[in-house]
């Protein structure tokens, strides 16, 4: 999903599900001026990995949480699916 023209920034957690285990689940920022939407990202994903990586959600942010160092702060992504 990061090498898509219009993503500036993404990650990719897993939200837990009872039959599943855990589902995929993309939070994307878009570079300013670019469009795009969630179908479309899906899309563009699922041609890359194998089904069972394929994203079921994508949520879109302005910003996403990051360390000091520059590193996304997953678990704050996690605490936001529960």
């Amino acid at each position: 999903m990061a090498k898509h023209p219009a993503v500036q920034q993404c990650a990719v957690v897993g939200r837990p599900d009872p039959v599943a285990g855990e589902i995929p689940v993309a939070f994307v920022v878009l570079k300013a001026g670019a469009t795009a939407t969630a179908e479309e990202l899906v899309d563009y994903c699922a041609q890359k990995v194998a089904p069972y990586k394929k994203i079921r959600q994508i949520i879109f942010k302005k910003e996403l949480p990051v360390s000091g160092v520059g590193k996304v702060l997953k678990k704050e992504l996690r605490k936001e699916l529960i």
